[in-house]
């Protein structure tokens, strides 16, 4: 049985968001289309005698005993009786409270992650169950999928065939975005009785990078330029670089674009340069997200 592994956990990106309506819970039902990046955290998880310790490098991440990890370890641990406990090194990468899902791909990382230390004794299904549990995206980056259409809090997915891998950029700025302050911009913005109507999928409509360009945008896009102009500005300057799209990516604060080339991609990265923003070039994945590998 494995004493330490080593895992990486993906960000991911919105292509599209749909915001469908506020539950009597207060979350909001969504329609959303997920694709992983390349840019990754990285995790190792070391088998101690009990309890969970984490260390977090490379980013603030808040109290320990609220960070998604420690949770996920902690679920694992209790699913499996107790037997040990778990060390888990975190390196942060993915820029946190941009849209890029760094927090939920961690946890999921770390389901795996203790799971295999555990000699994989909880099977799949409860593992995405306890994945969901964790939080809404969680769900997605514990499937291993690159590409998949997700509903209802995002946890519900459809896995689809990927498009070819493709450069990237995700541009980062200099301050961060609440999830929650900006669902209650859009509460407050749209009427109470607003209904959205269904939308029909064809397969054909995300086979390629152009078609998937088309499909729409982000519903929080308007709520959050509205709050940042600059931040509609830089979407714009982007939009100028020849992408075959560009996004935020969640609720924001990060913007994502893909484009058909990594000579087109650097030539963007060029012209935008680095202001009061950080540019980081990465890919999408067309290939399922690597498990747990021993140390």
């Amino acid at each position: 049985m494995s004493e330490q592994v080593k895992i990486l956990a993906h960000a991911k990106a919105n292509l599209f968001l749909r915001v469908l309506a506020r539950e009597a819970s207060g979350f909001h039902s969504i329609e959303t289309l997920f694709v992983l990046l390349e840019l990754a955290d990285e995790i190792t998880v070391e088998r101690i005698a009990s309890g969970v310790e984490l260390v977090v490098r490379g980013a603030e991440t808040g109290p320990v005993e609220q960070n998604l990890a420690y949770r996920a370890a902690r679920a694992v641990l209790a699913a499996t009786g107790g037997r040990f406990g778990v060390r888990i090194e975190l390196e942060k990468r993915i820029p946190v409270g941009a849209g890029l899902g760094g927090g939920s791909s961690d946890a999921a990382a770390t389901l795996h992650a203790v799971n295999r230390l555990a000699g994989d004794a909880v099977p799949r299904h409860e593992i995405l169950q306890l994945a969901a549990s964790l939080g809404s995206d969680v769900a997605f980056f514990a499937s291993g999928a690159p590409f998949a259409l997700a509903w209802g809090h995002g946890e519900r997915l459809f896995r689809l065939p990927p498009p070819r891998s493709a450069p990237a950029i995700v541009v980062v700025p200099n301050f961060g975005l609440s999830t929650k302050a900006v669902y209650e911009s859009l509460d407050a913005m749209r009427p109470r009785d607003l209904r959205r109507g269904a939308v029909a999928f064809d397969l054909e409509a995300f086979s390629t990078w152009g078609s998937i360009g088309r499909l729409g945008g982000n519903d929080l896009e308007g709520v959050v330029f509205a709050r940042e102009p600059a931040l509609k500005a830089l979407h714009e300057r982007i939009a100028n670089t020849g992408p075959f799209l560009v996004r935020l990516s969640g609720s924001g604060s990060a913007l994502f674009a893909v484009y058909r080339s990594e000579a087109v991609r650097d030539g963007a990265v060029l012209e935008l340069g680095e202001r009061d923003y950080r540019i980081i070039k990465t890919a999408t994945r067309a290939e399922p997200a690597a498990g747990p590998e021993e140390v």
